[in-house]
């Protein structure tokens, strides 16, 4: 693999262009900065998350309790500048408790009327902590936000702030009371995001850092508005042919159907054209945080894995022959 069609792309830029993604690589490296100064031992799990977000996405976080996802969310919301709120998922919460509701006002001349009261789904970043305990119901409530960036209460609709991100938490599967996510819902995630444990040089930091008198606290760097013009940027960035050719080589061939030989017969089913959309945005976004310009075949094959893998499903004998996810991307990864 090469980055050689990212400067290629990169010369069809117009002067504009080149001097919006100036500006925005400095902001948005001070931002990376200012979040890895908090967050330690997760490199990747932050990029990968300023990436879902640059790309005006939502994300899945994954991972056992106490790996600092919380933290993370949080720290994201301060440094980008966005209002943040945070909804713990259990298993009596209602759609209601999550979008709001309707309730009835009478006013001082015994005239009534419904007034519509917002829940915590109105903000620019919503922490949805835990979202697999909450019940199927619930956590369909949050589909019609996800993808249209409204809601509709009582047949009537409400827009939500712009921009608006939803990045949700979720413990592995295996622990009591959680109950999976839909594919539906799955499919809305731009990226899954796994975090695991640090390792010991980065918890020793943990250690030292965060069991003092002081904590250090994140600042903000960017605002809405410069979020909002990043968003945009990433989206005007040029891609190459050889990038877009990759991406939809690995997408088709993730398909249970006409996809590659080595993968289709272990899938019960495989992405579809959301996903393409969906690498397409991140790996203009990854460009732009590693301080490029145009993205290349790298950034398809860095991202394949969390893009792919929760709008994948293997077939019952694939898992007894102890076929994963990851392992079926990564040899598809290596033909790029």
């Amino acid at each position: 693999m090469t980055q050689a069609s990212a400067p290629a792309a990169a010369t069809q830029m117009d002067d504009g262009i080149v001097a919006a993604a100036e500006a925005c690589l400095a902001s948005v490296g001070r931002a990376r900065e200012a979040i890895h100064g908090v967050i330690f031992g997760q490199e990747n799990v932050v990029d990968l998350a300023l990436v879902t977000v640059l790309a005006g996405g939502h994300g899945l976080l994954v991972g056992l309790p106490g790996l600092a996802k919380t933290k993370l969310v949080e720290t994201l919301g301060t440094v980008l500048g966005l209002d943040a709120r945070r909804v713990q998922f259990t298993p009596d919460l209602m759609p209601s408790d999550i979008l709001g509701s309707e309730i009835l006002d009478e006013d001082q001349d015994r005239h009534r009327s419904f007034r519509f009261v917002r829940g915590p789904v109105f903000t620019q970043l919503l922490m949805a902590d835990e979202i697999n305990r909450a019940s199927p119901r619930t956590q369909s409530a949050l589909l019609q936000a996800m993808q249209e960036r409204f809601v509709s209460v009582a047949g009537a609709r409400h827009d939500l702030p712009r921009p608006f991100h939803v990045l949700a938490t979720q413990n592995p599967i295996e622990q009591e009371g959680t109950y999976p996510l839909p594919e539906a819902q799955l499919d809305r995630f731009l990226l899954e995001i796994d975090v695991g444990y640090p390792d010991r040089a980065a918890e020793r930091r943990i250690l030292l850092e965060t069991t003092g008198a002081e904590e250090h606290r994140p600042q903000a760097v960017m605002d809405t508005e410069a979020l909002l013009s990043a968003q945009r940027l990433v989206r005007r960035l040029p891609v190459g042919e050889a990038v877009v050719d990759a991406i939809l080589d690995l997408v088709r061939a993730a398909r249970p159907v006409g996809g590659d030989a080595l993968v289709a017969d272990k899938l019960l089913w495989g992405p579809g054209p959301r996903a393409s959309q969906a690498l397409m945005l991140a790996v203009r976004a990854r460009a732009l945080i590693e301080g490029r310009v145009a993205p290349s075949v790298d950034d398809v094959a860095a991202l394949a894995e969390p893009v792919l893998k929760h709008r994948m499903a293997l077939t019952f004998a694939a898992r007894a022959d102890g076929e994963t996810i990851p392992g079926l991307i990564g040899r598809l990864v290596g033909r790029l």
